[in-house]
């Protein structure tokens, strides 16, 4: 009976991390689709959202990690979704301000900065949560593969939800445009903080350890070492490269643009998100087989290549495309330069990579799994940096020429995969 109480308790603890995953994606995801409103305004704030977003993981990373030793999950997760709520709050009452004024953008990136704790504090609970109910290794990076495609199913609804709400940008588009959506998300974050307080989780053990010595020791483990740097560089690659694709396809074709429409820019760039979805899915079902080094192996050289092609491939090869227009429920038929397909095409490679390489990263640490999360997700502050760099690099050479950065990155995820990702610890 109480071995049966254990596997009911593990089974709602995994379907909680899981609805939690897909709440990361929710949030962050909605940056991007904003951005398109404020570049018209101010040609640097594009991806400052996002920036600020990913910004708190560098102040929340450790903290986060430290409190999960001290509070454990559930309470840690329940801080993360009160924080969520405020965000949203702030950046619901922003949409409700002054249109396009500087002060309105201000309040707009404080409520973007405090939901980035909210994220940095989920992804520090879900990932090692998870692994340790799989018992780590294949079945630990199954279950975060899985969980990932949740987090890739929220990715791909959010552009497209938000792109449909906003249409075609001009001068005179806001935030107010964006409220329902703001509105869904409080409600959602209200819900989901109730549930998990009511809600009975079984919590993997974990050892209590000191804190300044818990990240010096962890420290000491080079396939830790170099996989922090690999994850500063995956979320650059993950939110850099739909990110820019967006803003690509949504320039005004007045301005030398591909569409002009943000609504018909987020249906493509969520087939990015879709094809993410598809490959955490199949890589749920293969990663008991198959190895987490084989598979970054594979899929950061598959990447590498498409986007080669990408960039390469003439402007002048186009190919035409029916979007379904959401407002008047039919299709618009759009052309589009072939090189987005490719572009595309690396979500079925990016997809698999963040499960494997916190996998690889974390592997053989025990009880210094909790602390080593911390450092991961101090880390993940790339996904704003990194794409911040591209778009200001965009500016200067050009939208499809700024992802030779992409290129530079994905050569050090086949580093970490063939070299670096080897467990190592050095005295």
């Amino acid at each position: 009976m109480e071995n049966q109480t254990n596997k009911k308790g593990t089974l709602v603890a995994i379907i909680t991390m899981m609805f939690l995953f897909a709440m990361i994606a929710f949030v962050t995801n909605m940056a991007a689709p904003f951005g398109t409103i404020w570049k018209q305004h101010y040609e640097w704030a594009g991806m400052m959202g996002n920036m600020m977003n990913f910004l708190a993981y560098l102040f929340m990373g450790i903290p986060a990690g430290l409190m999960i030793s001290k509070y454990g999950y559930k309470k840690t997760a329940l801080v993360a979704l009160a924080l969520g709520l405020v965000g949203i709050g702030i950046q619901f009452c922003s949409s409700a301000m002054d249109g396009n004024a500087i002060i309105t953008y201000i309040v707009y990136l404080l409520g973007a900065f405090v939901c980035g704790f909210c994220v940095c504090i989920l992804n520090t609970v879900v990932n090692p949560m998870l692994n340790l109910l799989g018992g780590g290794g294949n079945r630990g990076n199954q279950l975060i593969q899985t969980g990932g495609s949740l987090n890739s199913l929220a990715a791909t609804l959010t552009p497209m939800f938000a792109g449909s709400l906003i249409g075609e940008i001009t001068k005179d588009t806001s935030l107010n445009a964006v409220r329902p959506l703001l509105l869904i998300a409080l409600i959602i974050f209200a819900v989901s903080f109730v549930i998990v307080w009511f809600t009975q989780l079984t919590e993997p053990e974990t050892e209590k350890t000191d804190v300044l010595g818990g990240v010096k020791e962890a420290l000491h483990y080079r396939q830790l070492k170099l996989g922090i740097i690999a994850i500063f560089f995956y979320v650059g690659i993950e939110v850099g490269i739909p990110g820019q694709l967006l803003f690509y396809l949504s320039e005004p074709v007045a301005n030398g643009g591909v569409l002009g429409s943000a609504a018909t820019a987020g249906l493509i760039a969520g087939v990015y998100w879709m094809l993410m979805l598809v490959g955490r899915f199949v890589s749920a079902f293969i990663s008991g087989k198959v190895s987490s080094r084989m598979q970054l192996t594979v899929t950061s050289a598959v990447a590498l290549l498409l986007l080669l092609v990408a960039i390469f491939m003439p402007e002048t090869c186009k190919m035409s495309l029916s979007i379904p227009n959401l407002a008047e429920s039919t299709f618009d038929h759009v052309e589009v330069p072939t090189k987005v397909l490719f572009i595309i095409l690396c979500g079925i490679c990016t997809s698999v990579m963040w499960g494997v390489i916190f996998n690889l990263a974390t592997e053989g640490l025990g009880k210094y799994t909790a602390t080593a999360s911390g450092l991961f997700m101090t880390m993940v502050v790339g996904g704003g940096v990194m794409p911040f760099i591209q778009n200001l690099m965009a500016t200067k050479v050009g939208d499809i020429q700024s992802y030779w950065i992409i290129v530079g990155m994905l050569a050090y995820m086949l580093f970490y995969a063939l070299i670096g990702s080897h467990p190592s610890k050095k005295a």
